[in-house]
């Protein structure tokens, strides 16, 4: 009974001991708990904090200019918020190949969530449409594109800064009919749209009981614009329809017709103009029918009437499908915004240099949305003088106004398009009498006669991918740099007044264009006044397209339909 007292005691010992020992093991967990708790709640805190220090900043638009913003963008100062109809970025130098199979849709989107999961999901996005811009409460005013689900739809989003990259809409020139009867080309759903009915004409073509002549009109293409999208798409459907479809509608091969109609004198009026003979000569060769000079006053069902400027006439020309082409307007919202802004009597939103809307502080607006509104030079001509004339003597010296050349340059790029323009290569042949004889100081009046025809170098932006996507990056760059550069300015002086502008202005470097001409050759006009054409542009073209997809996935897509579509043709399917 003794040994059995002691086993019972030493159990309980040593349960005791581990009760003990558990409890003071669970102690030790909840403090470590408690720690934990603390610490997140201090780092909840701290990043709660440092989000209200941050400025926020909206980007309505996910095309080439606020993808580029996008891609550019340190977020780590900034919450960043996108808002979108349209959950993707399209590569839109490629729509014409995607309205005849060339490309597939699929290739040339990416997801927008994928490019800003890249940047460890900092930035949110949400699939809406803007409404409005309140500029005196710094809201922006949206509506959610999905609307048969549960929910509101409408929201509003504050900001501190606002870039606009919503890009532009069709201008139809209020031409009557256009909006009823025409095919666009600006998005991703148009191309597939035109493929869809480019199909459909040759199904209903080769019905039986159509007479030769309804046959010849639902196989009558009409582009209307001869700028590089209605070009491109010409030739790409001259490819696909001698390529492929008289493959497989032999029947009405010989009445297939396009025809572009522009109004100008040329097609591709942009481009140099040993480009735009070529493209005309090409397509007279092709069989492609090319009208200039003709204004189209408006289209019907299966007609479009037009007028011939050389003799006032007026023609009717039958059609089966009609794509318009002729240039961008902007969108409602963005024109309302302008009303407001005191810009209504302006046919596009306006910003300085620096790509701020003006009279609107807090408010960017980059892409085919906007132009640039370049200050002229003869504004500030007797500011300038005064600002260079150090020695007061009301004469300016040639050493006096190299002193504040690079300035000038950087403020008016029209200077030095001007003297590249004028091949002169030294200031000091600005100064020349009217003689050619050089004066070594002018006075202000000489000064102003010296550069009054330089703003004739002004000429507005174009609205191309191009242009866009340096805007994007260029403004990314000033916020990234935004607290270095207001310490530290690295712009051009201030003329009028002491300092400097905080940021250099935004300036275009043009990197040469395309214009794809079907048969696998292509024209280039590349920086130094390079013209190339034929087959080997054609291939550069390829490279350089490849290259500028937004993702490697994009880039393999759109390589692979080249090589699919040289293999095994285009696909005629209706889907």
């Amino acid at each position: 009974m003794r040994g059995f007292s002691y086993l019972k005691k030493a159990l309980h010992i040593r349960s005791c001991s581990r009760l003990l020992v558990a409890s003071c093991i669970s102690s030790g967990g909840l403090l470590v708990y408690a720690e934990n708790v603390d610490n997140n709640e201090k780092i909840v805190e701290r990043s709660r904090l440092d989000s209200k220090k941050r400025k926020k900043i909206v980007v309505l638009g996910t095309g080439w200019a606020g993808t580029s913003f996008l891609k550019d963008m340190d977020i780590s100062s900034y919450d960043v918020e996108v808002v979108s109809p349209r959950n993707y970025f399209a590569f839109t130098p490629l729509l014409p190949s995607v309205t005849c199979g060339t490309v597939e849709a699929r290739s040339v989107v990416e997801p927008v969530r994928n490019i800003i999961k890249k940047r460890n999901g900092e930035i949110q996005f949400w699939e809406a449409e803007c409404l409005k811009i309140d500029p005196e409460n710094h809201q922006v005013i949206c509506r959610s594109t999905v609307e048969n689900l549960v929910g509101e739809n409408d929201f509003s989003l504050d900001y501190d800064h606002l870039v606009v990259a919503v890009g532009a809409q069709v201008n139809t020139f209020d031409t009557p009919g256009v909006v009823e009867y025409c095919h666009f080309l600006k998005e991703v759903e148009d191309a597939q749209k035109i493929r869809r009915t480019v199909i459909d004409c040759f199904e209903k073509a080769v019905l039986p009981g159509l007479s030769d002549e309804e046959r010849r009109t639902n196989l009558h293409f009409v582009i209307v614009g001869g700028g590089p999208t209605g070009v491109e798409f010409a030739a790409e459907l001259h490819d696909f329809v001698h390529d492929d479809l008289v493959k497989l509608y032999p029947s009405v091969k010989d009445l297939v017709k396009i025809t572009v109609i522009q109004s100008g004198d040329h097609i591709l009026n942009t481009f140099d103009e040993r480009i735009s003979c070529f493209a005309e000569t090409k397509f007279q060769r092709d069989g492609i029918e090319v009208l200039t000079g003709c204004r189209v006053v408006s289209v019907s069902e299966h007609s479009v009437n037009m007028k011939v400027k050389s003799t006032g006439e007026y023609v009717v020309v039958p059609h089966g499908m009609v794509v318009w082409s002729t240039g961008v307007g902007t969108r409602p919202f963005v024109r309302n915004f302008m009303e407001e802004i005191g810009q209504g009597k302006r046919w596009i939103l306006a910003t300085d240099e620096w790509l701020r809307v003006k009279d609107c502080p807090d408010v960017y607006a980059i892409g085919d949305c906007t132009t640039v509104d370049q200050r002229k030079i003869m504004e500030d001509i007797s500011t300038i003088f005064e600002a260079a004339d150090t020695d007061r003597s009301g004469t300016l010296t040639i050493k006096e106004f190299q002193d504040v050349l690079e300035d000038i340059i950087i403020r008016y790029p029209q200077v030095e398009l001007y003297l590249k323009s004028n091949h002169l290569f030294q200031v000091t042949e600005l100064f020349k009498d009217s003689e050619g004889n050089e004066r070594e100081e002018v006075d202000i009046e000489g000064f102003k006669l010296a550069l009054s025809h330089v703003d004739s170098q002004m000429k507005s932006l174009p609205a191309t991918a191009q242009v866009a996507a340096q805007q994007g990056s260029y403004l990314a760059g000033c916020f990234n740099r935004w607290e270095q550069c207001n310490a530290n300015p690295e712009g051009p002086r201030l003329f009028g007044s002491a300092g400097r502008h905080a940021f250099r202005p935004f300036t275009y470097r043009h990197l040469g264009q395309f214009a794809p001409l079907g048969g696998s050759k292509a024209a280039a006009e590349l920086p130094g006044d390079w013209v190339s054409m034929g087959r080997s542009t054609q291939w550069l073209w390829y490279s350089v397209y490849a290259s500028k997809q937004v993702s490697w996935r994009t880039r393999i897509l759109v390589v692979w339909d080249w090589t699919r579509r040289y293999i095994f043709g285009r696909d005629s399917s209706r889907i």
